[in-house]
């Protein structure tokens, strides 16, 4: 940032309490950088929401076992190319894998495929992270 403004806000003495506890237990040094990183979430969040590049990474954890789900995780991806940047894979027992995929492209694009690979039978847990390409 090239310069800083200071700015003052009210709260309610509660909701300061509460934000203060959050700042401790997220380790930030003071509570304009707690604030600061909000409002970026904020406008991250509108990047999404209005369909802009996006950049983020989608978390599975699957049964690779299931009959053709591996093969249907790979043709998506395949189906994606120039928007799945990388993959990797991780064996966590004789049954599961984990599988975080690296994503770029429209807010909308991102979430849809995150969607049909949420969906697929076997997929047991996953989560799509979204931030910005910081253009």
């Amino acid at each position: 940032m090239s310069s800083l403004i200071r700015t003052g806000i009210s709260l309610e003495k509660e909701l300061l309490e509460k934000f203060d506890r959050l700042i401790k237990q997220k380790g930030y040094q003071n509570r304009s950088e707690a604030i600061r990183d909000l409002v970026r979430d904020h406008f991250v969040q509108e990047e999404v929401a209005s369909n802009r590049e996006v950049v983020g990474t989608l978390t599975l954890v699957y049964d690779h076992h299931q009959p053709k789900l591996s093969e249907q995780l790979i043709e998506a991806q395949h189906d994606y190319t120039g928007q799945v940047l990388a993959t990797t894979h991780v064996h966590l027992d004789h049954r599961n894998c984990l599988e975080v995929i690296i994503l770029k492209g429209r807010g909308t694009d991102v979430k849809a495929f995150s969607d049909r690979l949420l969906s697929l039978r076997g997929v047991k847990h996953g989560k799509l992270v979204l931030t910005s390409t910081a253009k």
